[in-house]
């Protein structure tokens, strides 16, 4: 489990995180051009996981889209509050359980087509991201595909420092661009570049398919 689960769980076990990808037309934007780009990606006859599922969000998206989709989440409230969707939904092939992106133990290698790993990486340092691609690697079929999403540090610095008056500053300039961390919440939210994930990404003999940007700019949450 990653060395800052606590403070994981104390931003998240309210179960904010239910009904953000619709909280307005900014925060859309992460969830439609994520969807948008893996089109196509996705087939009707796969096997999908998605470690870091939240309250799922993309686990219904994908429900008439693939085989079976499993959802895992370090976060209690949102795996009860999912599997109370799937309870009142009573769709057969979606599923959700308990799990640490870091150890993702009780689950073989080479089982899933496709893996979606579109938060975790936003709460893990370096050491603990090269965790999460071993695991997905590992339960990734050869051929399959794995989607990780993750903060870029570039793209947070320049849009808070159009978007925030506290920006810049000497205290953002060390926690933001050269710790890779935030500098309100430095334990909690974890930034990196398009150029180290490529690089963690080689190291576990995966290939980039394309790497694009979701928000920063048009996303007003510098809070």
């Amino acid at each position: 489990m990653s060395k800052n689960a606590d403070r994981i769980l104390e931003q998240y076990t309210s179960g904010k995180e239910d009904g953000r990808a619709n909280l307005s037309r900014s925060t859309r934007l992460e969830f439609d051009y994520t969807k948008k780009h893996l089109e196509g990606l996705i087939k009707n006859t796969d096997r999908v996981l998605e470690v870091g599922c939240a309250t799922g969000h993309y686990g219904f998206h994908y429900a008439d889209k693939c085989q079976e989709y499993l959802g895992l989440d370090l976060v209690p409230e949102h795996v009860n509050i999912f599997n109370q969707k799937i309870s009142e939904s009573q769709i057969n092939n979606v599923s959700c359980q308990i799990g640490d992106a870091t150890n993702l133990q009780g689950i073989s290698d080479d089982h899933f087509d496709v893996v979606l790993c579109l938060g975790p990486m936003y709460h893990l340092q370096s050491d603990e991201r090269d965790l999460v691609f071993a695991e997905c690697a590992r339960v990734c079929k050869d051929g399959g595909v794995i989607a990780f999403a993750y903060i870029n540090k570039i793209g947070v610095y320049a849009g808070a420092c159009v978007m925030d008056s506290r920006y810049p500053n000497e205290l953002a300039n060390k926690c933001v661009l050269v710790n890779g961390t935030d500098d309100i919440r430095p334990d909690t939210f974890f930034f990196t570049t398009p150029e180290e994930m490529n690089t963690i990404a080689a190291k576990y003999g995966l290939s980039k398919i394309k790497n694009l940007g979701t928000d920063f700019f048009c996303n007003h949450e510098y809070s």
